[in-house]
């Protein structure tokens, strides 16, 4: 059984990213350091697990991680309009 995820912790997850215009080109990046979230989307992509990512990026929380792929999904998360 999967335990009901309260609607307020996908905000509180995506909090973690932030964006600055005078760090990393002013790319999403994770809790202010400059690390980004591209950069962790593409470890996983290439089949990094959270663990070796973790292992790799001691700054990191696996809840950056997760932030990463909600931020993600939240920016791709908008409508197509087709003209017909």
């Amino acid at each position: 059984m999967v335990d009901a995820v309260s609607p307020t912790a996908y905000l509180d997850v995506v909090d973690r990213i932030t964006i600055d215009p005078n760090q990393c080109g002013g790319r999403p990046c994770i809790r202010g350091m400059r690390i980004r979230v591209k950069d962790v989307l593409d470890m996983l992509a290439e089949g990094a697990t959270e663990q070796e990512i973790l292992t790799d990026y001691p700054d990191l929380e696996a809840e950056d991680i997760r932030a990463s792929l909600a931020y993600a999904a939240r920016y791709f998360d908008h409508p197509v309009l087709v003209n017909s």
